[in-house]
């Protein structure tokens, strides 16, 4: 999600478009068509394995690999969904809102627990991770908490000090630079950060 500093500094709202896999509504998630079942497989008995053996001079070897008829599920569909086609599972397009909590930095991760993609039978859905990002800024530069801006100004005010109105996050600030104000010295406004 990109925001601004701005929408950092106090918080936003995000509404976002997200493709996701999610049950299909009209067969629950079994993949079954309504008013059916998926059926015990017939070549593993329903445990989704299969052994295979094998002899050799060294003793027996066993194998057990995923059945090949159910796909490891244990359970085959003799009538599979018209909607999802027997996966259980279907691609839509959602709008999530996102609440972005105030003094959020470029590249945080913010969890949404149960808003990620529907896992294929049964079980919740999973987590959706949101990668924030910040546009950068016309005036300011990042430190942490702090806020840097360039001041360009004269000799004069260098040297017989001045004050200036500088841009802030909200509005203006008045700065003081005092009389023998070197070049490259950092100065501070408190609370504008």
């Amino acid at each position: 999600v990109n925001i601004t500093l701005e929408e950092a500094a106090s918080g936003v709202e995000k509404e976002i478009d997200m493709p996701r896999i999610e049950r299909c509504e009209v067969c629950g998630g079994s993949g079954a068509a309504p008013g059916t079942s998926a059926q015990t497989c017939p070549k593993c008995k329903g445990s989704g394995k299969l052994q295979n053996k094998s002899r050799s001079s060294f003793g027996t070897f066993v194998q057990i690999v995923p059945c090949s008829a159910c796909k490891g599920r244990g359970q085959t569909i003799v009538s599979p969904c018209r909607n999802c086609k027997g996966k259980g599972r279907v691609k839509k397009e959602r709008k999530i809102t996102v609440k972005i909590p105030v003094g959020i930095t470029e590249g945080y991760q913010l969890r949404l627990v149960g808003q990620g993609e529907a896992p294929p039978g049964e079980g919740p859905s999973g987590d959706l991770y949101i990668l924030i990002h910040m546009a950068p800024h016309q005036y300011f530069r990042r430190d942490g908490d702090n806020l840097l801006y360039n001041l360009n100004i004269s000799f004069t005010q260098a040297a017989l000090g001045a004050e200036v109105t500088i841009p802030a996050i909200e509005g203006k600030a008045n700065l003081r630079i005092h009389p023998g104000t070197r070049s490259g010295q950092i100065l501070r406004v408190k609370g504008k950060g």
